[in-house]
């Protein structure tokens, strides 16, 4: 059961990739991308359970924590250099 759980994460990561490149938006890119480090983050506790590793949890909660911060970030830059006038950088 956890094989058919794996290799349906690898399709919905598979799917995510194919959006993140088709993405009409830099929003939808950037939306593709957590959704495929969320994806990878149930991928890496799903693989740590199912070999007896434990301490991939670990692993897998940082990488969610570094996957957050991330997209928070990239959110953010992209809010500022495309709207300059809301309080971005004014290189005038």
């Amino acid at each position: 059961m956890l094989a058919v759980t794996t290799f349906t994460l690898i399709v919905v990561m598979a799917m995510a990739m194919v959006r993140g490149f088709a993405g009409p938006s830099i929003f939808d890119r950037v939306l593709a991308a957590n959704l495929f480090g969320t994806k990878t983050v149930l991928l890496i506790a799903v693989l740590g359970f199912l070999f007896g590793r434990p301490e991939f949890l670990d692993i897998a909660l940082i990488y969610a924590l570094m996957n957050f911060i991330s997209v928070i970030a990239l959110l953010r830059y992209f809010e500022h250099t495309q709207n300059p006038s809301k309080g971005g950088s004014t290189n005038e």
